[in-house]
């Protein structure tokens, strides 16, 4: 392959294409291709003073559905140098259908994101990590989230952005494209990120933005949001202006801050109060279609321990593209952590509205992130001891156990209730086609303050991470000796012959001792 590499330099740029024509030599090449490309890359630059001689012959080498097929295994960003070899390369890579078709194949990643806020009066700017599908994290960048913003949405590669000015920002996570769109109302008082969702429909192929707008108060001068709101606003992306779609009632915004909300497959759910159910709530869903609302009743059971003392949380999330509704008993004397089991269910049929129990998780969280909950075959949980661990969730008939504990990483100084999890993908969905509606704004140039006060808060964060980590190991290996020592006083626990004494002895030991899941 080299020698007819090398020979392809030498009396052709044709000849290189001769190693990828081949069907099946071209699974082979498969691990190799961002270096066959760079290859292909360094022939087009050789042969600049006859491109537009070579280029059709070139190109004529490889069949279109080679050439995409291999297109599709490649990470955005070298398909967006790819894009300036030749012409007929940027009508493919940047053509709809290969788009939506790198978009189906594209892998999921985790990305944690910690909203920008200030702790013991210090200011902390916004943070973002990926995860990949092997559960490592990642060093990539995430420039498009600026220090300021706070996230409200993902979808297809896009995120949606809420800024403290009178912008919401779109932007690509890969290609770092973003545009900014006017807010429905400007100056809001008492409107917040979560309030905003933004998604994408299947059958329509528009990605529209939902607002609720919190209800006037009479004799404010300005416009003020109260606890409940009865219009939900859309914007559609590439319209001129937002349109206001009034709820079938007045409902809570209280909900929508402390549970969350999802879209779907082009529905938009997020839970209301509902005090004559048994769960004292119900689903609200919001087509992105037809602009319509429909109501899902939760299941008819209660949870087990529902009078167990403290009060109940809520939260709505996506687990493997479904909607779920997690619930868990708080702590009567800390109202914020949780306590008992973590029971979720799932939405298995939406038109009949038909739940089923997806997890009875014994050892409970203290915190729930949302949007998601699950990455891959794992469970995403966070603990009041400022660390976000991964857990795989072993069990039958829906009673749960949390196995082979990972940390992944320790999220303070930042609150744990404010993290956010949702699944992403790095895609080349494109923003330049809205740009000529009116709505949009050319986006500022970040401020060289700024840049500053991100290096400086990114090489804090590393030298705390060196420090968690050797915290972590010297951890991991006194519970590994606790739990030697447990097994040890355990097998001659046998040899004593009353069974009081026995069983005593057993009950101090799971004091100090307790049987932590296994951690990798």
């Amino acid at each position: 392959e080299a020698s007819l590499a090398t020979r392809g330099l030498q009396g052709g740029a044709p000849l290189v294409f001769g190693v990828l024509q081949v069907d099946a030599v071209a699974k082979d090449l498969v691990p190799r291709l961002p270096q066959e490309t760079r290859l292909l890359t360094m022939v087009s630059e050789e042969i600049k003073p006859k491109k537009q001689r070579d280029e059709e012959c070139i190109i004529n080498c490889l069949p279109g559905e080679l050439i995409e097929r291999i297109f599709f295994k490649l990470p955005v960003s070298t398909l967006l140098r790819c894009t300036g070899v030749c012409e007929q390369w940027h009508k493919i890579i940047r053509g709809p259908q290969f788009v939506t078709s790198h978009l189906q194949h594209a892998p999921h990643y985790a990305l944690l994101f910690f909203p920008q806020e200030s702790v013991s009066g210090e200011p902390h700017p916004a943070d973002a990590i990926l995860i990949d599908e092997a559960w490592s994290l990642s060093t990539y960048a995430v420039p498009v989230i600026g220090p300021d913003d706070f996230l409200c949405g993902s979808c297809n590669g896009l995120l949606c952005l809420y800024t403290k000015s009178s912008t919401l920002k779109i932007a690509n996570l890969a290609t770092g494209e973003f545009l900014h769109l006017e807010k429905p109302v400007k100056n809001l008082r008492g409107d917040h990120f979560l309030f905003y969702n933004f998604g994408f429909h299947p059958l329509t192929k528009e990605y529209k933005i939902t607002h609720f707008l919190g209800d006037s108060i009479e004799g404010r001068p300005r416009p003020h949001n109260n606890n409940r709101f009865s219009v939900v606003q859309v914007y559609t992306l590439g319209d001129e202006k937002w349109r206001d779609i009034k709820t079938p009632e007045a409902l809570s915004l209280n909900c929508v801050k402390n549970s969350g909300a999802v879209t779907i497959d082009g529905t938009l759910y997020w839970l209301i109060e509902d005090v004559v159910a048994s769960w004292q709530h119900a689903v609200m869903t919001f087509d992105l279609c037809g602009e319509s609302f429909a109501q899902i009743q939760l299941p008819a059971t209660k949870p087990d321990d529902f009078a167990a003392g403290g009060s109940r949380r809520y939260w709505i999330r996506e687990m493997d593209g479904k909607v779920c509704v997690a619930t868990a008993q708080t702590c009567p004397s800390l109202p914020r952590w949780l306590v008992g089991k973590l029971q979720i269910w799932e939405l298995e049929n939406k038109t009949e509205q038909r739940w089923i129990q997806k997890y009875n998780i014994q050892y409970s969280p203290d915190y729930i992130p949302g949007p998601n909950l699950v990455h891959g075959d794992k469970i995403i949980l966070q603990r009041c001891d400022g660390n976000l661990y991964s857990y795989e969730l072993l069990g039958e008939n829906f009673n749960t156990e949390l196995c082979k504990m990972a940390k992944l990483l320790d999220f303070s100084p930042h609150k744990p209730d404010n993290m956010q999890s949702y699944i992403c993908v790095k895609s080349l969905v494109r923003l330049d086609v809205y740009k000529k509606t009116a709505i949009v704004r050319r986006p500022k140039q970040r401020e060289g303050w700024e840049l500053k006060k991100w290096e400086a808060w990114e090489h804090e964060l590393s030298e705390n991470e060196r420090m968690w980590s050797d915290t972590h190991r010297d951890e991991h290996k006194e519970t590994a000796r606790a739990q030697r020592y447990r097994m040890m006083i355990n097998n001659l626990l046998p040899h004593i012959l009353d069974d009081t004494i026995r069983q005593e002895i057993s009950m101090n030991i799971n004091q100090i001792s307790p049987n932590f899941p296994d951690q990798v």
